[in-house]
């Protein structure tokens, strides 16, 4: 049994996370929960400063728990990377944004790679835990690790194992979501697996290389994103044929066996989703292939938020309004039900496509206070009130949160466009249309 091993099966080892987002924040906390001493590690001194002083920012962790590990020392945060020479395992947990061009971005990656260097030692367990497309972690992540002077499968341990947070979600957290492990050698699979079943309270799911995990990863949400553009690309169709698409969506739903209901949506938001198919074409360029359904889907889902604008556009027509000068006041900028995040939010996206056209756009969300974008800073409504309805002359609902009064928005509204179809149990849809 190896040294590393055996600290991992007597919780002696101690843990790092680089990137303390809405991945690393709750695996550190997890890994502290379970009884290792962890160290977070970010290069934003306002989220280690929130960290060690047990004030939480991420909505899947507990706040009790974020204070309680604080003070009994098994959780700390820094931004000095020559602590990861204390470390035994660490878990690069960075974003991996598109850049200009729509490109893979694995800037934080390599960078991560790079603070590591100086500081790795025999024995330590390196795991990448960012969305990235396959062949990352292998191609990119070990040569840089290897400029140690340390080779990999002797003197250290890598593997990839996907992160699968799902923000908001009431049953599945970090602690019992399954974990896909795919290392480089079988040894470093064997040492990755032990660490996540010493911390998660769910299976563990070896594969034979990083490259099949990373493609995994990419499977999960490319799977989504064609199966949103489909029915993003029926609801644009029913919509001429004066067809109501989500009773459509119902009645396959009756179906016991062969078909998993997806909604449509004014596009797709969050990290993974939208961006995770741009990896896999562009991967597959280097192998002359063309991901032609894949690709397909994504310029279905990324018009979406134009459409939704266009939507608007001919509802406002009907009351001999049009979009430029119009007040619109939008509800829900977070990407998706009850959670704070934005990030590639499709209601930005619309209020965006809005804006272009010179109408007045308002929004009120009660997860997000406020939202940046590049340059431009857009602030919530404080209330929903009936006066702040009435003053619209469209309301649309972009995201499906439960702490919006639905009845009296459509109570005191002139018209609703319905993006989310959460209007579908009100009595009265007289001044509501559905997506």
């Amino acid at each position: 049994m190896s040294t590393l091993l055996k600290k991992l099966k007597n919780k002696t080892a101690v843990l790092g996370v680089i990137g303390l987002g809405y991945v690393g924040l709750p695996l550190a906390v997890e890994k502290a929960k379970a009884g290792f001493k962890t160290i977070g590690f970010d290069i934003q001194q306002s989220k280690v400063d929130m960290v060690n002083n047990g004030k939480n920012y991420i909505g899947d962790v507990v706040n009790e728990d974020l204070e309680s590990l604080v003070e009994s020392g098994l959780l700390s945060a820094t931004c000095d990377f020559a602590e990861v020479a204390s470390a035994d395992c660490v878990c690069i947990c960075v974003p991996t944004p598109l850049d200009a061009h729509q490109q893979p971005d694995t800037s934080y990656v390599i960078d991560s790679a790079e603070s590591i260097v100086p500081y790795m030692h025999k024995n330590m367990l390196v795991v990448l835990e960012s969305t990235t497309y396959p062949g990352t972690t292998q191609e990119l992540l070990m040569p840089i690790l290897e400029s140690s002077g340390l080779k990999c499968g002797k003197d250290f341990y890598l593997a990839f194992s996907p992160e699968r947070v799902d923000p908001g979600n009431l049953i599945y957290k970090t602690k019992n979501t399954p974990k896909v492990v795919g290392g480089i050698t079988t040894e470093c699979t064997k040492i990755a697996a032990a660490l996540y079943e010493a911390i998660l309270e769910a299976p563990i799911h070896r594969v034979s290389s990083p490259a099949i995990a990373e493609m995994e990863k990419i499977l999960e949400n490319t799977y989504r994103n064609v199966n949103i553009g489909l029915v993003n690309e029926l609801a644009i169709l029913c919509n001429k044929m004066k067809i109501n698409f989500w009773e459509v969506i119902d009645a396959a739903k009756s179906k016991p066996y062969g078909f998993q209901a997806f909604y449509p949506g004014p596009g797709l938001g969050g990290h993974c989703i939208p961006l995770d198919p741009y990896y896999l074409s562009w991967k597959a360029r280097e192998y002359g292939f063309h991901t032609s359904m894949i690709e397909a889907s994504m310029m279905v889902n990324d018009r979406m938020p134009e459409y939704c604008a266009e939507r608007a556009a001919k509802i406002l027509n009907r009351f001999k309004k049009s979009l430029n000068g119009a007040k619109i006041l939008v509800l829900g900028v977070a990407y998706k039900q009850d959670i704070d995040d934005y990030r590639e939010s499709p209601a930005i996206h619309v209020i965006n496509e809005l804006e272009k056209e010179m109408a007045e756009v308002v929004y009120y969300d009660p997860f997000v206070p406020e939202y940046r974008e590049g340059k431009k800073q857009k602030t919530s409504e404080k209330a929903l009130t009936a006066k702040l309805i009435k003053s619209a002359d469209l309301v649309i609902i972009t995201a499906a949160h439960s702490k919006v009064d639905y009845e009296l928005v459509q109570k005191h509204a002139n018209f609703i466009f319905d993006t989310k179809n959460v209007t579908k149990n009100l009595k009265d849809k007289s001044n509501i249309e559905v997506l």
